[in-house]
């Protein structure tokens, strides 16, 4: 979609906060993998390396919460403001244009 039907369908916006969410949703994932992955280690050296992992996927996650949040783009700690964003992005999906 070229930048100015993205502007006017409001699309821009969503885009952006589409990737964001997807990112989050994998940082998310790792974070569970890797806490998993550490209570099934077999051995101490690699129950640390895993540890490791696990703390640094918890970092990315918190940058991805943090960008999102300064951009309005997630509400984690406010339900009826992220509610309201919900709804409006899907507003935005139904009635976006079909190309």
């Amino acid at each position: 979609m070229n930048t100015i039907l993205e502007r006017l369908t409001g699309m821009h916006t969503l885009t952006d906060q589409v990737i964001a969410m997807d990112c989050l949703i994998a940082a998310k994932s790792g974070v569970r993998n890797y806490a998993m992955a550490v209570t099934e280690a077999v051995t101490p050296e690699i129950k640390t390396i895993l540890t490791k992992q696990l703390e640094e996927a918890i970092d990315m996650h918190e940058k991805i919460t943090m960008y999102m949040m300064e951009r309005g783009l997630y509400h984690p700690w406010n339900v009826n403001e992220q509610l309201q964003l919900d709804l409006q992005n899907i507003n935005t999906a139904l009635n976006a244009p079909v190309l």
